[in-house]
């Protein structure tokens, strides 16, 4: 007999695409060096960008099913596709091929979401609350726990751009989950801000997690993906690679991202060299002596007659002492 899974789900992607346009990207040489500078050919060819158009694969034939009340992180290298996918699954992006269903109305929250910088913390509250669909009763009185969960109590009333980017990233995420969405797409967000406020985010996604949402995240901290979800997605050059438990697929994630993490090659120790031996000062002259009586002379070395060595050199023969009644020329008196 044939289980059936009972399980609601709450979003279905199938073999989505994502392919983008990027114009102005006509390849002109390098940087720098041979074969030519692409600087100084944009000089030549005139202002203005090179009209070159290219596409850019970003997401390819991905395909999997979300339920009802789990939590999914998605893993993967920079420039692996994990936030094209999350805004083409949000509706942001559309996609270029394949389909997606959800079951709901997603939230995105990103670090980049837009807060307008001009108008004070509390309108920017009211403008956030109402685009998710709640009515101007309703985020008047979620407005004290909004403000408090992000701890902006005393800069509500002062515009955005006086706002740190930690403060800013808080009232953003209190924003997002003011209302419980019915699934919530978190891009990096949990990243900005100090341990407390990461420890009541996690809260707050178990709350909605409670309430049958779905919740996806992005990031680069393994550590998070293990605490917060239950599944995991690693994406790979716009690949699903994998689709699992999140211990299971973070494991074999920084398992493949060690294999291929190119490894410094060790500095080569120089040669012990001899101890140099000090000599006392008193004992120079015999002990230089001693240490040139060690060392073999050269086998029958002519000596040069353009530059004498001073040691090849043999000791000029002593003068014969003069006879008891001979005066030499030297001692002789003017």
């Amino acid at each position: 007999m044939a289980v059936t899974d009972e399980r609601v789900p709450s979003l279905i992607s199938s073999h989505v695409d994502v392919i983008y346009r990027v114009y102005g990207a006509k390849k002109m040489g390098t940087v720098s060096g041979a074969p030519g500078n692409a600087s100084l050919k944009r000089l030549l060819k005139g202002r203005g960008s090179i009209g070159g158009v290219r596409e850019v694969h970003a997401v390819k034939d991905v395909s999997f099913v979300a339920y009802h009340g789990e939590s999914i992180g998605i893993v993967g290298r920079n420039g692996s596709g994990k936030s094209t996918l999350l805004r083409a699954l949000a509706g942001l992006i559309p996609p270029t091929n394949g389909e997606i269903y959800t079951a709901g109305t997603p939230a995105l929250l990103g670090v980049n979401a837009v807060l307008m910088r001009e108008l004070s913390g509390e309108r920017n509250v009211m403008i956030g609350g109402q685009a998710l669909g709640l009515t101007p009763k309703q985020v008047r009185e979620k407005m004290d726990d909004i403000v408090s969960f992000a701890g902006v109590e005393d800069y509500i009333d002062l515009p955005m751009k006086a706002y740190s980017s930690g403060m800013a990233a808080r009232l953003r995420f209190a924003i997002s989950t003011a209302a419980v969405p019915d699934i919530l797409m978190i891009d990096e967000a949990l990243a900005t801000g100090d341990a407390e406020f990461q420890a009541r985010s996690r809260e707050r996604v178990a709350e909605i997690r409670e309430a049958a949402g779905t919740v996806f995240l992005v990031s680069h901290s393994d550590s998070t993906v293990r605490a917060m979800c239950d599944r995991a997605l690693w994406l790979d050059k716009g690949r699903l690679v994998m689709d699992g438990p999140a211990n299971e697929v973070c494991d074999a994630y920084q398992a493949a991202r060690s294999k291929t993490s190119p490894k410094k090659a060790g500095a080569k120790k120089p040669a012990p060299k001899a101890p140099a031996t000090k000599t006392p000062a008193g004992a120079s002259a015999p002990a230089a002596e001693k240490s040139a009586a060690t060392k073999p002379a050269p086998a029958d070395k002519p000596a040069s007659a353009e530059n004498p060595s001073p040691a090849e050199n043999p000791a000029p023969a002593e003068k014969p002492a003069p006879d008891a009644g001979t005066t030499s020329a030297e001692d002789a008196p003017r």
